[in-house]
Formats: structure tokens, C-alpha cells, sequence
């Protein structure tokens, strides 16, 4: 056995990629202000001359994203044909959600829109007209264009990942463009760019992070703010990573995230049941109108004819930070959605998400609007515009029980990091082993203690602020390689696509036109539909019946030139596969397929009701072909391999 067998650990990015980060880490900790002005300069650079090209990019995105999901591709599958998503929809959406933006809703849901309302782009501060504009601007940020994002990046790993047996990497964007080159050079250093981006933004957030939970702490219950104290809360937040970590995405990340959501719900009906409950639903069906109607003017407003530095500020700091972390969520949500149609994901990646977050900074930011225009407390907006940190629990005071609310969210935030934390580790583990699932234990707690300890000296250095510059400055690169592996994708659909539709229910059982009234009567024919055949009588009629005909279509394959094997698979499963060099193989299998007895006479309806039965089912490259070849005759096997072929190579014809 080899040793990257044994060790899943992909050398050429592994070390490449830790040194290059504790280099950068070092860059920010030994020099904070030359790293913060030398990125500073990059980022201005960026919003000065590329704003256009963001503003573009994020919209070519989500208009890409909603025509795959009404689109003919959409009911492609991210995996084989005949494959079922890993996670139930709760459990799935938990996880995507608490790794794509949870932490932020919990800083922003009340500090954004109380900050536009102050401080708007254009027109009078504190004014209704301010309050509705606040709103659309906050929907906008965090509606359908991040979550676009995320879901494109999850959805071209997903799709090559699954459905092309590449690595669950980054690199594996690239297929369309460079080919198998990917397992060389370029795609190492693409993954060990992936790597960079993940460590350095959830570093960088972690450290960010806990001075917030500091404050709050602080705010509510005295504790000293410190970089003692912030230390030790990245410990605690890294030490539970750690565990989560180890024990898996099935168990540590997975109720972690379903724990998260249920909190998350309780909070949000205790503000919208206590706050001005009809208006909040109100503004909810306004602002999402609202949003909608201007969601084209949004997606390309630049102000380039009254130029200022808010969209800066703002919108292009937004994309530019959801463009560099999609490698981390996106490999994440693929990581999450294998099974599932490319329909199904974007419904769930895009919208579920979507309106989740929107009537979350509907109840809390206009709770606090309301708070602030209608009841005139007017020390929740000089809180907010003097530490944007402190906003939620400044507004959650003007609620009954805030003591309890509050550690409610300080909870809710720690566990958000945490996920956070854990994901990211997750994702860079993945990225380091080239897409293995299977990794050591060590490799796992290796990059989940190096996110604590980079986290640990940037905040003792000062050095924060420059690497989450330099995170979102690295978001222009990868916006044009994103673009381009999407033009990648849709080619790959096309040809996807294409061959579903020649291949799609074509079995035509040829055994009929081989027949013969003394091998095989309609009487025989009717058998072969009601029997339920046991796990034996399918094995002995691949052992006797298929494996013959495979081996028949092999040995004149070779008379013909062509390179043909056939071979024995898990499963119970056999399969010919034609060699095409170049060119796609053509693979036609048979395995034994397990389904539950139903129960269709009345003589059924007793104990034998839940017994198995089994189907000899044909499935090819592309997955289970959804019919059963069980009692067919020799020559009806050969006559549909034939026809499967045929149609395969006119397949390789139509897309050459």
C-alpha cells in the first residue's frame, strides 16, 4: 500500500500551504501597519478600478444560479442517477445556514439597518423615506446575491465531484477549462489558494469576533475587556471546535447546527411575538416587494453619477467578502448536498436561506427602526453608532428577561464561531488531502489548532485588520476564475444534459424482439412481472444469464479492435466497460438491487408483507437506469447492451 493511501495527505499542498500561511500571519504580526497599509492600497486600488467588474461578476452569478434552477438542467442529479441526498432537509439546511452567514445576522440584524437609517447613501437621515431605504439596502446585502455565490461554488464542486468522480477541491472548478491537468501544478496551487482564503478568513473572524463577545460580556455583565480575556474565549471556541471536529460532520457540526437553528427560532418569535408583532409582518411583505422591485436597479448601481465612498463601504466590501469565503462554504455545502438534484439544491442553498435571513432583519430591524422612530428611544441608535458590536443586546435591554435573551445570543454567537471553526477545518482538511474524507485524526486537529493559534497571535499583534484586508482583496482573482469555471459548467451541463435526454427510459426490452412462442410466451413474460425474486434468484441470474452476455459483447468487441473488460463489482454487480481512450467510456453494469415486498394480493397482507425482494437493475456511467432485466433471456441482455451502446456512441457523435 502507498503512503498516500495509507495517509491521505497531499504533500504538494499541505506543507505549501502551511508555510505560506504562517509567513502570512508572521507578515501581519511582526509588521501590522505595513501589512494594513499594503493592503489597504491593494483594496483601494480594487474599488477604484474593478468596482465594475464585482458589481458584474455577482450579478452574472445570480442570474446564472436562477436559470439553472428553472432550466432543464436542473433536474440533473449531484451524483449518480439513482443516488439519495446524505442529510434530511432540516439537518442539511442547519448546517449550510450556520456556516454561511449565521454569525452575521446576529451583529448585523439590528446594526445595519439602524446604521443605513442614520446614515444613509442618499437623502435625509432618520426620515420613514430613510427607514424604507435602510431596508432594501439590508435585504440586498444579504438576500439572493450572497447566497447566489455561495451557490455556485458549492454547486460546481458538487456537480464534478459527484457526478465526474474528480476531488472534492477546488481544483476540481478548473476541469472544464484545463482538464486532467488539474491533478498537477495549476490545481495544487488553486487548493493550496483555497486554503489560504479559509484559514485567514475564519482566523480573522474568529479574532474579530471574540472582541465582540468581549464587549457584550462587558456591556451585560461587567467582565474587563482584554486581550487576556479574548484569548482565552478564542481557546474555549477552538477547544470546542476541536471537539466537533473529531467527532465528526455526522455528529459534532450536525447537532451543533440543528441546536443553533432551534435558538435561533425561539429568539426571533420572542421579538416578533413581544415587538410590534403587525407591523413587523407588515414591513416583512413590503420590504420583500420592495426588494424585488428594485433588485436589477440594486444589482448595477454603482453611483457612478454621484460618486461617494459608501458603496465602498458597503456593497463591494460585502461581495468582496462573500467571494472570499465561497471557497470555504461552498466546498462546504457540496460537501453537504451529494444526492440531491441541481433543483433541489439551489431551491435550498438560495432561497430557503434567503428568506430565513430576510424576516430576520425584518423582525429585528425594524423592531429596531420602530424603537427608534415610533418610541423615540433614541440611546439604541447612539449605541449603535458608537459600537456597532453592542447593537443586539442594546436592543434586546427594551425587551422583557434581556438578561436571558442576551446569554441566549452570546450563546448562539460562540456556537455560531464554533461551527464556524469547525467547518473551516473541515473544509481545509479536505482541501489538504485531496478530497479524502477518511483523514487521520491528527490532520483534523492540526488545522483546527491553526486557526486558533494564527487567531491568538494576530490578536496579540495587532494584525487582524490587515489579513481580513487581505482576504477580501484576494476576492478579485477568484471573482474571474469563478466566472470562468461557470462558463466550464454550462458546458458540461449541455453535454450532461444531452445525453439524458438520448439515453432517458431507452431500454426498449429487446428480449420482445428475440422471443420466441416456445423460449419465451407471454405467458413466461407475465411470470417474470409478478414474481418477487429472492437475493439468490437475481445472483444466479447474473451469474448465469448476464455474465455470459457481457462476456459474448466483450470477446467480439476485441475481434473489432476495441479494448473491452469485464469485471465483478461490490454489491453483487457486474459491469462491461468499452475503452474510448479519449473519449467517455461506455460502462453498462447489473447489480442486485434490495427493495420492500409490496403487498398486491390479498394473500400478501400477512407477515410476508415486509420481506425483500430484489431486481436485477441496469445502471451506466451516469447512474441506476430505474428497470429490472430479471428473467430476460441471453440474447434480450445482449440486444440491450447493444442498444445502450449505440446510443452511447451517437452520444460521443452529437458532442464532438
Amino acid at each position: 500500500m502507498t503512503p498516500s493511501t495509507s495517509i491521505p495527505l497531499k504533500r504538494q499542498v499541505f506543507f505549501p500551504a502551511a508555510v505560506l500561511i504562517i509567513f502570512l500571519a508572521g507578515f501581519a504580526m511582526l509588521a501590522p501597519n505595513a501589512a494594513q497599509s499594503f493592503f489597504d492600497a491593494i483594496q483601494r486600488w480594487i474599488l477604484t478600478n474593478a468596482s465594475w467588474f464585482y458589481i458584474l461578476a455577482v450579478a452574472v452569478i445570480l442570474a446564472s444560479v436562477v436559470f439553472l434552477a428553472i432550466s432543464r438542467y436542473g433536474e440533473i442529479r449531484l451524483g449518480p442517477d439513482h443516488s439519495k441526498p446524505d442529510y434530511r432537509n432540516f439537518t442539511w439546511f442547519s448546517m449550510l445556514f450556520s456556516a454561511g452567514m449565521g454569525i452575521g445576522l446576529m451583529f448585523f440584524g439590528v446594526a445595519e439597518p439602524v446604521m443605513h437609517l442614520m446614515a444613509p447613501p442618499t437623502g435625509e437621515p432618520g426620515t420613514i423615506l430613510a427607514a424604507k431605504e435602510a431596508m432594501k439596502l439590508t435585504f440586498f446585502h444579504w438576500g439572493l446575491h450572497a447566497w447566489a455565490i455561495y451557490a455556485v461554488v458549492g454547486l460546481i464542486l458538487a456537480y464534478f465531484s459527484y457526478r465526474h468522480n474528480l476531488p472534492l477541491t477546488l481544483r476540481s472548478a478548473l476541469y472544464p477549462l484545463i482538464g486532467k491537468r488539474i491533478h498537477g501544478p495549476i490545481g495544487h496551487a488553486v487548493d493550496i489558494f483555497a486554503i489560504l482564503g479559509t484559514v485567514a478568513g475564519v482566523a480573522t473572524s474568529l479574532g474579530l469576533g471574540v472582541a465582540q463577545i468581549n464587549s457584550g460580556l462587558h456591556y451585560l455583565f461587567g467582565m474587563p475587556v482584554s486581550v487576556s480575556m479574548q484569548v482565552l474565549l478564542i481557546v474555549i471556541t477552538c477547544a470546542l471546535a476541536t471537539l466537533s471536529v473529531v467527532s465528526g460532520l455526522d455528529r459534532g457540526i450536525r447537532i451543533l447546527s440543528e441546536t443553533n437553528l432551534y435558538l435561533a427560532a425561539i429568539l426571533l418569535l420572542f421579538v416578533l411575538i413581544l415587538g410590534p408583532t403587525i407591523f413587523l409582518l407588515q414591513t416583512f411583505v413590503q420590504n420583500t416587494g420592495a426588494y424585488l422591485s428594485d433588485i436589477v436597479s440594486k444589482t448595477f448601481n454603482l453611483y457612478a453619477y454621484e460618486p461617494n465612498d459608501w458603496i465602498g463601504g458597503w456593497t463591494l466590501f460585502y461581495w468582496g467578502w462573500w467571494l472570499a469565503w465561497s471557497p470555504f462554504v461552498g466546498l462546504f455545502i457540496a460537501r453537504i448536498s451529494r444526492g440531491r438534484t441541481i433543483r433541489e439544491f439551489i431551491g435550498g442553498v438560495l432561497l430557503v436561506p434567503a428568506v430565513f435571513t430576510l424576516f430576520w432583519m425584518t423582525v429585528f430591524g425594524d423592531s429596531a427602526i420602530h424603537l427608534i422612530l415610533v418610541d423615540h428611544v433614541q440611546s439604541l441608535a447612539e449605541m449603535v453608532k458608537a459600537d456597532s458590536s453592542l447593537a443586539l443586546f442594546a436592543f434586546l435591554e427594551q425587551f422583557p428577561f434581556s438578561r436571558l435573551t442576551s446569554m441566549i445570543a452570546i450563546i448562539m454567537v460562540v456556537v455560531f464561531f464554533v461551527t464556524s471553526a469547525d467547518s473551516g477545518a473541515l473544509v481545509v482538511d479536505l482541501l489538504a488531502s485531496g478530497g479524502a474524507s477518511n483523514t487521520p485524526l491528527w490532520q483534523r486537529v492540526f488545522w483546527s489548532v491553526l486557526i486558533g493559534a494564527i487567531a491568538i497571535a494576530l490578536l496579540l499583534a495587532n494584525g487582524l485588520s490587515a489579513l481580513q484586508t487581505a482576504t477580501i482583496a484576494s476576492a478579485l482573482p477568484f471573482a474571474f476564475v469563478l466566472l470562468v469555471s461557470l462558463m466550464g459548467l454550462f458546458r458540461a451541463l449541455r453535454l450532461d444534459a444531452t445525453k439524458r435526454e438520448l439515453c432517458h427510459h431507452t431500454h426498449t426490452f429487446s428480449r420482445l424482439a428475440t422471443a420466441t412462442a416456445d423460449q419465451d410466451s407471454w405467458e413466461s413474460r407475465l411470470r417474470n412481472i409478478v414474481m418477487m425474486p429472492r437475493r439468490a434468484h437475481t445472483q444466479r441470474f447474473i451469474s448465469d444469464v448476464v455474465i455470459p452476455a457481457l462476456n459474448s459483447v466483450r470477446d467480439e468487441l476485441h475481434k473489432q479492435g476495441y479494448g473491452a473488460e469485464v469485471s465483478e463489482e461490490e454489491n453483487h454487480a457486474v459491469t462491461l466497460r468499452v475503452l474510448h481512450g479519449q473519449y467517455l467510456d461506455f460502462l453498462y453494469g447489473v447489480r442486485s438491487q434490495e427493495y420492500v415486498r409490496p403487498g398486491l394480493t390479498i394473500a400478501e397482507f400477512d407477515e410476508e408483507e415486509t420481506r425483500k425482494y430484489f431486481r436485477a437493475e441496469v445502471y451506466l456511467h451516469e447512474g441506476g437506469q430505474d428497470y429490472d432485466i430479471m428473467g430476460w433471456s441471453r440474447e434480450a441482455v445482449i440486444n440491450d447492451i447493444l442498444d445502450q451502446y449505440e446510443r452511447h456512441r451517437h452520444y460521443l457523435h452529437v458532442v464532438q
